[in-house]
């Protein structure tokens, strides 16, 4: 039987164990510095290491605020403390364990007529307020004393990723071992006092009946850490504020020292030896620890990197979670010892007698006694079905809110998607036609230059042939020089299209560069048809003989008409006026 009734902490176990490697592993495996599969092994065995070796200190504060004894109470705390936290956890809301057994616990208090430890108590709660304060000054000191570090250090970026992935590794098994030594207490504390009298001697190691039940604790959490972690894994880390891979090592290093040193036997016994206060030996929640480092940094970096909107949300679940686990273990008390006749607890009367609450469940007999006994689990069924409602509507709306969020998120990914796609395909379009307009215009340059040297070679071709008809005039034998004039007539005759290529030219010219001619024509609309033309031919780089002779002049006035429309354009002395038409 003993093994079915700690069932609900192996199921407690397993929901810490699923909410919490969040805070150990969350940036790393969201960042994808580690795999999932890596990381939750090593968590899972470093649990186990450090609830077997170091998870006494813990359990025997938590067992000083409220002693259960009897197994189906136990039972019956740790599977409400379970529930809580299950049902927290499917509302990805980073839960504290601690509040949920401590809740738990003082809800079997208050059913049994204990009196609750006021000083325990109170030291828990002050740690509540306290751990997350003290994670932020770890984190912050760490943080700082790192940048300096690799400042100095100034380590080759493919050499620090590699550092950084075993840091990472490192602080994380750190990180596992602390949350098991700390918090297998949760886990297992309600069942210390009926832990099994049986001792496992392996030669290397012995493990006594406590050790054994803090053994069977850490592996329910490494079970909890490979079968359901993934989907917390990126809650706290990015939910807060987006964590470099550095600030996840600071963050994760800081909480593990932390629930090290609230769980240390060796380390409180220590500071009594220098003369100094021990340090409570208490379940720390460790959301509320990482919650703490997070902020820490985000105070370093700045208090606009930190996400209050996010941390809001989840100091509302820290709020709601003791509550509803203390009412629920009241509420399920109730019904297991009434149904089911067990002994959830001895019973403490107002004179501070003693009773086993399963002896004396049908032998009240007074009207006093039957009306306490259900008014208040009639008052607690009413207040846990208005919180339930409550936690309900509030997981609805947020699931509303995710589910909002991730679709807009998906249209907007598939805008984003579209944009780029038309964004692309506009400006291959662009591209091509703007080298198709570079070559059309290439081609026609070429074309007017190459029309340019024809009308210039033609122009020397006739010089010759006014040279060849002075020669023949000089000829004296009368037949030859018949001779050559008619062959002087058959050449002139096919080239004496040359007026007309001219014109043709100056017309493609000016159809070519309409756009440019327009704003010439802006800059001085007093410029003349041969200004535009000079022009034009400048911006075509024709050399000044070849321009001389398109425009029918000598090289001479073209300098002079040179000058003019420098004078036209305001040009100083020393501007280029070819690079000035160029640009416009």
């Amino acid at each position: 039987m003993f093994f079915f009734f700690i069932t609900s902490g192996l199921f407690l176990g397993w929901s810490l164990g699923a909410n919490d490697a969040a805070n150990i592993f969350g940036t790393a495996v969201g960042s994808k510095m580690i795999r999932f599969r890596t990381a939750a092994l090593v968590a899972g065995i470093f649990v186990i290491i450090g609830a077997t070796l170091q998870g006494s200190g813990t359990t025997n504060t938590l067992s000083q605020l409220g002693s259960v004894d009897a197994l189906p109470g136990a039972f019956t705390v740790a599977l409400s403390a379970a529930i809580v936290v299950f049902l927290m956890t499917r509302a990805l809301l980073p839960v504290s364990t601690t509040q949920a057994i401590v809740g738990a616990i003082i809800g079997w208090n208050l059913f049994t007529g204990h009196s609750t430890d006021v000083k325990i108590l109170t030291t828990i709660l002050t740690t509540w307020v306290v751990s997350p304060v003290i994670g932020a000054i770890f984190s912050a000191f760490f943080y700082m004393l790192l940048r300096a570090l690799l400042k100095k250090l100034q380590i080759h970026l493919v050499v620090l990723d590699v550092y950084i992935k075993w840091a990472l590794l490192i602080v994380g098994a750190f990180g596992a071992y602390s949350l098991g030594a700390n918090n297998i207490a949760n886990v297992m504390g309600v069942f210390a006092g009926s832990a099994p009298n049986v001792v496992i001697d392996m030669g290397i190691f012995r493990l006594d009946g406590l050790q054994v039940l803090f053994l069977l604790g850490g592996i329910a959490i490494a079970v909890g850490i490979l079968t359901y972690s993934k989907g917390l894994m990126m809650q706290v880390g990015n939910g807060i504020m987006a964590l470099s891979a550095e600030a996840a090592i600071v963050t994760v290093l800081s909480q593990a020292v932390v629930l090290f040193v609230f769980s240390s036997t060796a380390f409180s016994e220590f500071l009594q030896s220098l003369g100094l206060p021990p340090v409570p030996l208490v379940p720390v929640s460790s959301s509320q620890v990482i919650v703490g480092s997070i902020i820490g940094i985000g105070m370093i970096k700045g208090v606009n990197e930190i996400k209050f909107k996010t941390i809001k949300g989840i100091a509302y679940g820290w709020v709601l979670t003791p509550i509803a686990a203390g009412l629920l273990s009241f509420l399920a008390l109730f019904f297991v010892k009434n149904l089911f006749n067990l002994n959830v607890g001895t019973a403490v009367g107002a004179d501070g007698s003693t009773a086993d609450m399963a002896a004396t469940a049908g032998a009240v007999a007074s009207e006093t006694a039957r009306h306490i006994n259900l008014i208040w689990p009639g008052i607690s069924l009413i207040v846990l079905a208005v919180l339930s409602i409550v936690i309900t509507y509030s997981f609805s709306q947020q699931k509303k809110r995710l589910a909002t969020e991730k679709e807009l998120l998906e249209k907007e990914k598939v805008t984003n998607i579209a944009r780029k796609a038309l964004t692309d395909a506009g400006v291959r379009a662009m591209q091509t036609e703007n080298l198709y307009l570079q070559n059309e215009i290439e081609n026609k340059r070429r074309e007017l230059i190459n029309y340019a040297m024809n009308i210039v070679e033609q122009k020397e071709y006739f010089g010759k042939i006014a040279g060849t008809i002075k020669a023949v005039l000089n000829e004296k034998r009368s037949e030859a020089r018949d001779e050559k004039l008619r062959k002087l007539e058959l050449d002139i005759r096919q080239r004496m299209s040359f007026a007309d290529k001219v014109e043709d030219f100056n017309i493609r010219i000016e159809r070519m560069h309409k756009d440019f001619i327009g704003r010439l024509v802006q800059l001085n609309p007093d410029l003349s048809p041969n200004d535009i033309r000079l022009a034009v031919l400048l911006r075509l780089g024709i050399a000044t003989k070849e321009i001389a002779t398109l425009m029918n002049i000598s090289p001479k006035s073209v300098e002079i008409n040179r000058y003019r429309l420098r004078k036209k354009l305001s040009l100083d002395r020393g501007a280029n006026l070819t690079q000035f038409i160029n640009n416009i």
